[in-house]
């Protein structure tokens, strides 16, 4: 399919946004960059809370091609799968996965309820309302059902559960927030890109945490992602062990992913993201269809490791649009 002009729309950041939101403006940038290199002419199209107006808008100028980097609504992730349903509904082409992938994927509870359906190991979802049922001395993290980047995780998400926690996880909503198993283990970040022969696990990278020693909890959380100067931020680093990771671990990695793809019906682009068990066993503790491409994000930094150019990359995205 011969593209001569792609309209790049981005969740618009609000006034005295965040790193989180504003880093889609690089996102912009990365993506618009490699397009004019394929030849392709760009433009842009900020998207806000008037959605439901800006993408009729939109139709009617007959875009040839929509690249979606939107990632959330005034910093919501549960309306990104809006953008996808509006332009399916208008018979727009657009990049990455479907409204239905981005919908089942964006809700963590949802996403666990498919992944245990389809025999693929998770940690589990269990509204506050239940957290009788969780187990007492058990480690447990709780993280928020729609949103990404890790926003609302820190250090105090991870707890031991005792009964008299039933309180305080009880005032949480079941609608946007969820309990999981904290697997205490590696973690690895795994970039899958559609290509001509269908979709190519690239190289996993694994998260390191430094100094962290044994009270202060092994996760990504938000001030790891955001915080520049943070002990957190300095010292959870991406490396790529390659050669040096173990053969069956590195095909159960392989495998896993391909199956979040082929089973979420994911297209273009995505990341899954998995903690391994004392037992060498991933689980997955996130799909994530539509994640960050800034020049210094996992996905950019798997493409880089794997080798492939960045003109490259955005072809392959383009090779497998939602048309």
């Amino acid at each position: 399919m011969k593209i001569n002009h792609c309209t790049i729309i981005y969740n618009e950041p609000a006034e005295n946004a965040y790193a989180d939101e504003l880093d889609v403006m690089d996102q912009v940038e990365f993506i618009e960059a490699n397009l004019r290199e394929l030849g392709i002419e760009t433009s842009r199209r900020g998207i806000t809370a008037n959605f439901m107006s800006e993408i009729p808008e939109l139709a009617e100028e007959k875009p040839e091609l929509i690249f979606n980097l939107v990632e959330s609504i005034n910093n919501n992730g549960e309306f990104s799968y809006f953008i996808p349903a509006l332009l399916n509904h208008h018979s727009i082409p657009y990049t990455g996965s479907s409204v239905e992938a981005l919908f089942i994927t964006t809700s963590k509870t949802l996403t666990c309820r498919m992944l245990s359906a389809a025999g693929i190991k998770n940690p589990g979802a269990v509204p506050p309302s239940q957290c009788k049922n969780l187990t007492e001395g058990n480690r447990y993290i709780i993280k928020p059902v729609w949103e990404d980047g890790s926003l609302g995780i820190t250090a105090e998400s991870v707890f031991v559960y005792t009964p008299d926690m039933k309180e305080k996880l009880g005032s949480y909503r079941d609608s946007h927030w969820l309990i999981q198993d904290y697997i205490d283990g590696r973690e690895f970040n795994v970039t899958v890109l559609a290509g001509p022969d269908g979709p190519e696990v690239l190289p996993p990278a694994e998260m390191l945490f430094r100094d962290y020693g044994n009270e202060r909890p092994k996760i990504v959380d938000f001030k790891a992602k955001w915080e520049e100067g943070s002990f957190e931020y300095n010292n959870t680093v991406r490396d790529f062990p390659g050669n040096r990771l173990d053969k069956l671990l590195m095909e159960r990695i392989t495998d896993t992913a391909l199956k979040c793809w082929h089973y979420f019906g994911l297209k273009g682009y995505a990341r899954v993201d998995m903690r391994i068990d004392s037992n060498n066993i991933p689980y997955v503790i996130e799909v994530n269809a539509n994640p960050c491409l800034t020049p210094g994000s996992g996905v950019v930094a798997a493409v880089t490791e794997a080798g492939i150019s960045y003109p490259s990359f955005v072809s392959r995205i383009l090779d497998d649009i939602n048309c």
